[in-house]
């Protein structure tokens, strides 16, 4: 059997992961003013048999206000943890493997029409609501000017965050992560681009993370310790004016000091029409500047779809862990034909051993030597 870095076990906080594979949250928005149908169920519980490390449910709002559309998964009501809960206690039924979720709050970028309806803003006579952000700057021209935030706003969304870290673990959750990336609201608060403030939440470095890092800490202390509390934060914002590479570290050694476990670094669209040159490994530069800075457990993203680039990142010490989100979405079974590739001995559930290589004359054949060379990470 083949020692794998990244079919090993890894701890975080008080839970431990099989192998450093995660299924990344992905936004499906099919819910209900927040509540998970039966698309969720479906959705997620094609990877309840994945054997990845961990599964992350999608960016959830923590109030009404803050999904980014209508049909954005929430957790900021009763109802909505009642439908969520029908979905996770399904989801361990079938599976021993962690599930945890992703909290968020959308800010400027939020009462969107869905994507594939062209995701312009929603005004209140079409079912959308204000908005809020740090400073009252729109995210484009599609988009209404959001309300600066104030100190009774910032007060509510911190608790907001907290009341949904209670929920989550009603609900019987392994793992929260703060959303405070892909330019939502913490990220608004963080990057000087849209962070226009002349108070103490705004201008320095320090100010800027004074938001994100509060409700960061409300978070924490809602959120038991024997599970796994993490962090989604931006890389550089690669626009002029943007926050940096640097305001990404200050921001994890800020996460690290509270007590995070673990931290990963991607990059997201905070101003509209925001394109990125991508290709594969592309984010992995930034997530390795934070994790050599800070000794940060630390999870990279960004088109890693090739199991031989997977394993090269994590044993070269690049991440600790990656999320995949794409590849699953194309290959459920993602992380049983990573094994095969690297030459990994991984149980198949026995309902599934039919379709085993070691006893199936018909499995595809997929080499198991490692092409070359493998894709090499792109700075940006």
């Amino acid at each position: 059997m083949t020692v794998s870095k990244l079919f090993s076990p890894i701890a975080l906080g008080g839970l431990t992961l099989a192998n450093r594979i995660v299924v990344s949250p992905m936004c499906q928005y099919r819910a209900v003013d927040g509540a998970a149908g039966d698309w969720h169920m479906v959705h997620l519980g094609q990877f309840a048999l994945s054997n990845a490390g961990m599964a992350m449910i999608e960016a959830t709002g923590v109030e009404r206000d803050g999904r980014i559309t209508p049909g954005c998964l929430g957790l900021y009501s009763d109802d909505c943890e009642r439908a969520l809960e029908r979905v996770v206690s399904v989801f361990k039924t079938v599976t021993a493997m962690p599930i945890g979720i992703q909290l968020g709050h959308a800010g400027r970028k939020g009462s969107s029409r869905l994507p594939w309806e062209g995701g312009h803003g929603l005004s209140v006579g079409e079912g959308g609501w204000a908005t809020v952000s740090a400073s009252a700057v729109p995210y484009d021209g599609r988009h209404a000017a959001p309300d600066a935030l104030d100190e009774d706003g910032m007060e509510r969304i911190e608790r907001a965050f907290a009341d949904a870290a209670a929920r989550a673990q009603r609900v019987g959750l392994d793992a929260v992560e703060l959303h405070a990336a892909h330019g939502y609201l913490l990220h608004q608060f963080v990057t000087p681009l849209v962070n226009r403030r002349d108070d103490r939440y705004g201008g320095s470095r320090e100010n800027r993370l004074r938001f994100p890092l509060r409700v960061a800490a409300a978070l924490r202390a809602a959120w038991p310790r024997e599970r796994a509390l993490g962090a989604r934060i931006n890389g550089p914002d690669g626009v002029p004016g943007g926050a940096t590479i640097e305001d990404t570290i200050a921001f994890a050694a800020g996460l690290k000091d509270i007590g995070y476990d673990y931290v990963c670094v991607s990059m997201g669209s905070l101003v509209g029409g925001q394109r990125f040159e991508a290709s594969p490994g592309y984010l992995l530069p930034h997530a390795e500047a934070v994790r050599r800075a800070t000794g940060m457990t630390t999870m990279g993203v960004g088109m890693i779809v090739d199991p031989f680039f997977a394993e090269s990142v994590v044993a070269a010490g690049k991440v600790d862990m990656v999320a995949i989100a794409r590849g699953f979405l194309e290959d459920p079974r993602w992380v049983w034909h990573a094994a095969e590739r690297l030459g990994v001995t991984m149980p198949f559930p026995p309902e599934y051993r039919g379709a085993d290589p070691a006893v199936w004359q018909g499995a595809p054949h997929r080499p198991l030597i490692a092409p070359g060379p493998w894709p090499q990470a792109k700075a940006s």
